[in-house]
């Protein structure tokens, strides 16, 4: 596994590319429009809403790291405040909701491939699930860092499809006003309920900010720092997704955006077509791009969520078995194959919107407890949380917006997520083994895991230009990156 460190504190620059990286990904081609089904064009508030309420989330996750600078996330905060079994039910609340995730992209990229290839039918959609799911595991089992690679290297042919689409977008807006115009009226349809949902669904798109709460050691003048770049990188997200809905509300009529089922596409067709017979190779452009971005968040979203489970298996909360690692290829086959062959069948079972809905429970049951764990950090560490310009209203807030989202997820999906939560009791107390395998925890929570996965995000979506214009500026003044792998440490020697 490539090694990196972190070779000097991150300041307001790494840890807001650190914020964009970790939240944005495939989740645009997946949601985009999904939530104006419900509600109109007036889904754009709900966009804005939704990052808000990211913020405060994410600012109350910022407060548990500035005043415990650890590693271990939601599970360690929980479990210090309270106890193991309630840091347990955290985890598994975790664990069940990157899950759920992982079940929406085998149906979004069936749902894009027969967008680009009419005429499949149901057996032949399970087939294409099937496929996706075997690619994903193979790729996670043989080949992590060369798939990893893979998708860093295939992310400017992700974001191209995303570029076009916005440039397109603006040239039709200017063009074609009468017709945006038109497609924006009327602004709100539906009603509260409605928006409610569109807002649970939107929220699943801003998920993942809690990775790049790093611990507060890592980060210079953290005080300031986290606050700051947790506020800007979620502006910079807030921007790209309205920008990108209001292209493609704009572009489609109210009829056919609900009856879409991959918008990007029907909306590049429309876009694009004064082109003539050039839409549709911009529109061949789109869906590739569309197919990638979805693969490859399913292969990065897997690593992390079987590490998890590798992770709580080695704390001694899950069968020991699950930590056990392939002999050739050094990675956790066992949790692999649980986690591929169930969320195959949870996409045969589920929809987008069930998935997501379910997925958004379990996420914000998490965030739920980091919030009211902050709040209690604060009272037994009040001397470091004095020093913070984060208060610990900003907290209650986050609880309270928690609760929010909780309570307008769907009554189905809700008992689907307590039920499952309820399983996780009988695990704790009869599956889990009690001797804790300190080697491997050691490895999963040290400095160097925490810089791998700090690393990884840089380079994700629209994080990638990001430092690639960061990377230009540094060596024109000689300034060092920030993170650091085994292959720059060799090749630094060669060029002296």
């Amino acid at each position: 596994m490539e090694k990196v460190t972190i070779r000097r504190k991150l300041n307001t620059f790494d840890v807001t590319n650190l914020v964009v990286g970790s939240i944005i990904g495939a989740d645009i081609y997946v949601v985009t429009a999904i939530s104006a089904k419900l509600v109109g064009p007036s889904s754009l508030l709900a966009w804005v809403a939704g990052g808000i309420i990211a913020m405060v989330i994410a600012m109350s996750f910022a407060y548990c790291v500035m005043i415990r600078p650890r590693v271990g996330g939601p599970y360690a905060y929980v479990t210090e405040v309270s106890s193991q079994f309630v840091g347990f039910e955290v985890g598994w609340a975790l664990l069940l909701a990157e899950w759920f995730s992982l079940s929406v992209f085998p149906v979004a990229f069936a749902q894009y491939f027969t967008a680009l290839v009419p005429g499949v039918d149901g057996m032949g959609q399970v087939l294409l699930k099937a496929a996706f799911i075997a690619i994903i595991f193979s790729t996670n089992v043989v080949g992590t860092m060369t798939a990893g690679r893979l998708n860093d290297g295939l992310t400017i042919a992700k974001l191209t499809p995303l570029v076009l689409i916005v440039l397109g977008g603006l040239a039709f807006m200017f063009t074609q006003p009468a017709t945006v115009a038109s497609n924006l009226t009327p602004f709100f349809t539906g009603d509260a309920a409605d928006f409610g949902h569109a807002l649970v669904l939107v929220f699943w798109a801003f998920a993942g900010f809690e990775l790049s709460t790093l611990p507060a050691n890592e980060v210079e003048a953290p005080e300031r720092t986290v606050p700051r770049a947790i506020v800007l990188g979620l502006f910079i997200v807030i921007g790209f997704y309205l920008l990108t809905n209001l292209v493609v509300i704009g572009a489609m009529s109210e009829a056919s955006l609900v009856a879409s089922t991959s918008p990007l596409i029907d909306s590049t067709r429309a876009l694009f077509s004064p082109l003539g017979a050039g839409a549709g190779a911009v529109v061949l452009v789109v869906g590739v791009g569309a197919l990638l971005s979805i693969l490859g968040a399913d292969e990065s979203g897997t690593i992390g969520t079987s590490r998890l489970a590798y992770a709580m298996s080695a704390d001694g909360l899950l069968p020991h078995r699950l930590s056990r690692l392939h002999p050739r290829y050094g990675t956790p086959y066992l949790a692999l194959a649980g986690l591929c062959a169930t969320a195959f069948v949870a996409s045969l079972l589920g929809g987008l919107n069930a998935l997501i809905n379910t997925s958004v429970f379990l996420l914000t049951f998490v965030y739920l407890a980091t919030c009211i764990s902050a709040i209690l950090l604060a009272r037994r560490h009040k001397e470091e949380a004095a020093r913070l310009r984060v208060r610990p209203w900003i907290c209650v807030l986050g609880a309270a917006l928690a609760v929010g989202l909780m309570v307008m997820v769907e009554p189905t999906e809700i008992l689907i997520a307590l039920v499952l939560l309820g399983l996780g009791v009988p695990i704790y107390a009869f599956f889990s083994p009690r001797k804790e395998l300190t080697e491997v925890k050691r490895m999963l929570l040290s400095r160097e895991s925490v810089a791998r996965q700090a690393h990884r995000q840089t380079k994700r979506f629209l994080a990638l230009p990001v430092h690639g214009l960061r990377t230009l500026y540094q060596r024109h003044t000689g300034t060092g990156n920030a993170f650091r792998s085994d292959e720059e440490a060799e090749d630094r020697p060669n060029k002296r």
